[in-house]
């Protein structure tokens, strides 16, 4: 393995199963920027505008407005407006028109979704992170003690005096509206900016769409563990928002054993029988707060509750694999292109890569703990034994004037990339963690077929604009299983890959 010295990033995935994006406005073009650390995940947004000067200034007024909305609402900031008024006791305490919104909110969809949004819900999750520490189930007792907890009434709004008064003593957690909530007012924000047409804002896989932009949106498959691996579904949005959530990416492992962090708070459970809810509405808090619903409700129930919302559509898929979809769901989806599988000529002495075995190639991005940073600029490919391009895996990047910065990648993509070769397409997804993605090579070549068994070369090359520039590299022999560990570096703290054979999640 090599390791040169010395590249930055944003993000967006290209890859051969991304779909076009739509055209921007008249007289205008689509700017793109990514971060990392934003309300515990990442955050992408495209701004459709007249120039990069006013796209910037949107962008700019996007971040402020989380930034100062996450100082009144974060439950992870001690010093924020919601922790001081939980440390201030049982007493009415005059609260902000934002906080005291959100709070309204979550009693509207308490009420609303029968019990199973609940602020007090960090309650149940406690006793669960606990648990799990130990290495096992919580107690009946435990449960029981933390539902009845629940139950209780947690806080009374008083709307003359705009007070906000605790009334128990359970651990609250905002969540569920905060994300979308903010998603809303930064793309306000960043409308608000001379010359902007559009607004796409993506916080960890909930996107809003704002303006003239119409957004190709995929979703992400519960079962699939890779950022390239392919869609269950693609629609088409504009002045929306699609939410996901799901059991997939966050949780707790015990004795073996998968329990998802959405929990109910009627019962005390994991939520388990829905395993990705994805929901699109006209308002991004509706969107958030069915997409956490529809997780621990029934399909039945969850269609009854997105009923009570005009306009609203869903898709949930459940863990034996069934697929529910509202009425007018077809409406936006878009048809999807399935991977077809070509054969090459080969010499007699030549054998093809076994399409039962793929190669995972897992990065972790260098983050710093609490503060918010843009993406390194980052490209993933692959090279023959003859040094010629095979693949293009993904394609991570902001304004393209800086693209050259990828100096290997350039060389040797540019000319593909710049007649259109490489599309892009949001992709909607259960909440993730900053910083880790995993990737997939599947064996084929960028002309789809399948390529010979051999040993290739993978690229993992990093860049910042005018900043550090890493290059790793390393020869792989795709015949037997393995696994290769990479020393990290500036950008990428570690890298890994997995040669294996598929599971029947992904095949």
């Amino acid at each position: 393995m090599k390791i040169f010295k010395n590249l930055p990033i944003a993000i967006l995935l290209i890859t051969a199963l991304s779909s076009a994006a739509i055209p921007p406005g008249k007289n205008s073009k689509v700017y793109i920027s990514n971060y990392e650390n934003v309300l515990g995940t990442s955050l992408e947004i495209k701004t459709d505008a007249i120039s990069e000067q006013q796209a910037t200034a949107a962008e700019d007024a996007a971040l402020n407005e989380i930034d100062r909305l996450n100082k009144i609402l974060s439950g992870y900031d001690a010093n924020s407006e919601f922790s001081r008024w939980m440390k201030a006791g049982k007493k009415p305490v005059a609260v902000s028109p934002e906080l005291y919104e959100v709070l309204s909110l979550f009693e509207q969809w308490r009420v609303k979704s029968n019990g199973a949004l609940d602020a007090s819900a960090e309650t149940i999750s406690k006793v669960w992170r606990d648990a799990a520490k130990q290495n096992r189930l919580p107690t009946p007792a435990e449960l029981a003690d933390a539902v009845n907890l629940v139950k209780q009434q947690h806080y009374v709004l008083n709307a003359q005096n705009h007070t906000a008064q605790r009334t128990s003593d359970a651990p609250l957690i905002l969540n569920s509206f905060t994300k979308s909530y903010i998603m809303n007012k930064a793309a306000d924000a960043a409308m608000a900016t001379a010359g902007v047409h559009g607004v796409v804002v993506n916080i960890g896989g909930d996107i809003l769409v704002r303006g003239e932009h119409t957004e190709q949106v995929q979703v992400s498959d519960p079962k699939a563990d890779a950022e390239n691996d392919p869609p269950v579904a693609e629609v088409q949005i504009n002045n929306k928002t699609i939410a996901t959530s799901g059991n997939y990416r966050r949780g707790e492992m015990i004795n073996g054993k998968w329990y998802s962090h959405i929990v109910d708070p009627r019962t005390g459970m994991p939520a388990g029988n829905v395993i990705s809810s994805t929901v699109i509405a006209d308002n991004a808090t509706d969107a958030g707060a069915l997409a956490t619903a529809l997780s621990v409700l029934s399909p039945g129930e969850g269609r009854k509750l997105v009923a009570t919302i005009p306009g609203a559509e869903y898709m949930l898929i459940t863990a034996d694999g069934k697929q529910f979809e509202s009425a007018g769901w077809k409406k936006a989806e878009l048809p999807l292109k399935k991977p077809v599988l070509n054969s090459t000529p080969l010499a007699a002495k030549d054998k093809l890569w076994d399409p039962n075995y793929e190669l995972a190639i897992n990065i972790e991005l260098a983050t710093i703990q609490g503060m918010r940073v843009h993406r390194p600029y980052v490209a993933v490919w692959v090279l023959g034994a003859d040094k010629k391009p095979v693949r293009q895996i993904a394609l991570w990047y902001g304004k393209p004037r800086y693209l050259d910065e990828m100096r290997s990648w350039y060389a040797t993509y540019y000319d593909k990339f710049s007649t259109g070769a490489g599309n892009i397409s949001s992709t909607t997804s259960a909440t993730r963690s900053p910083g880790k993605y995993t990737l997939k090579w599947d064996g084929k070549d960028d002309r789809g077929n399948l390529v010979k068994q051999g040993t290739y070369t993978i690229y993992i090359e990093a860049a910042r604009e005018h900043g550090t520039y890493q290059l790793m590299t390393q020869d792989i022999a795709v015949k037997q299983p393995q696994h290769i560990d990479l020393s990290g570096n500036t950008e990428i703290t570690s890298a890994s890959f997995d040669f294996r054979k598929k599971t029947d999640g992904n095949q």
